[in-house]
């Protein structure tokens, strides 16, 4: 998994320098617009740092929630309020809780919980694959999945790096498509081939 660092090549978006951002507000029109905004920025950060997931308390201390110029900080509930919204169809499904459990919560999962960022859904990720794919020749040929994500033929892709639960996540989108068939040896010979 990336870890969240900070670099001087991100640009940061006007309303970053502007104190009432890091506040939500209780306007309901206000407050969805800020959503939406605070929606657009983590992806793009994540998307830019190539975070797949983060620790919200983690995230916290960290430039994608802390404007130290401002010494502004958005606190844990807000951003917990902001990955929330994320994770419902009104913030287009762009993130989700990764439960600690064997089951999967909707998005109860405590504060400081882990969260998937989704600045492409597995869906979106599932096309990424098979494109990649069909423009390198791989039909028919069995990958692991090693190989697709840190393998020199992906590492200028997207998806060099992606966390490996989000890899089989956007698999099995495949899979239902009727694109893979995922093989499995029970350790690391976990393969795929696409068709």
């Amino acid at each position: 998994m990336a870890t969240i660092t900070e670099t001087s090549t991100f640009q940061f978006p006007p309303h970053y320098s502007f104190p009432p951002f890091f506040t939500l507000q209780p306007v309901a029109t206000t407050r969805s617009s800020q959503l939406q905004s605070w929606s657009t920025f983590i992806q793009s950060y994540c998307r830019h740092h190539r975070n797949f997931s983060l620790s919200l308390i983690d995230a916290l201390s960290t430039p994608l929630f802390h404007n130290t110029t401002l010494s502004r900080q958005l606190s844990l509930r807000d951003a917990k309020a902001i990955l929330t919204w994320m994770a419902s169809p009104e913030g287009g499904q762009r993130a989700e809780f990764i439960s600690s459990g064997s089951k999967k919560k909707a998005v109860d999962e405590g504060e400081g919980g882990r969260v998937w960022v989704y600045w492409r859904r597995p869906e979106e990720w599932a096309q990424q694959l098979e494109d990649w794919v069909d423009r390198t020749g791989q039909k028919g040929v069995v990958l692991t999945l090693y190989e697709i994500v840190e393998g020199e033929a992906s590492t200028r892709e997207e998806f060099a790096g992606m966390d490996m639960d989000l890899l089989r996540t956007s698999l099995g989108v495949c899979v239902k498509r009727g694109k893979a068939q995922i093989f499995s040896s029970g350790g690391e010979g976990e393969g795929v081939k696409f068709f």
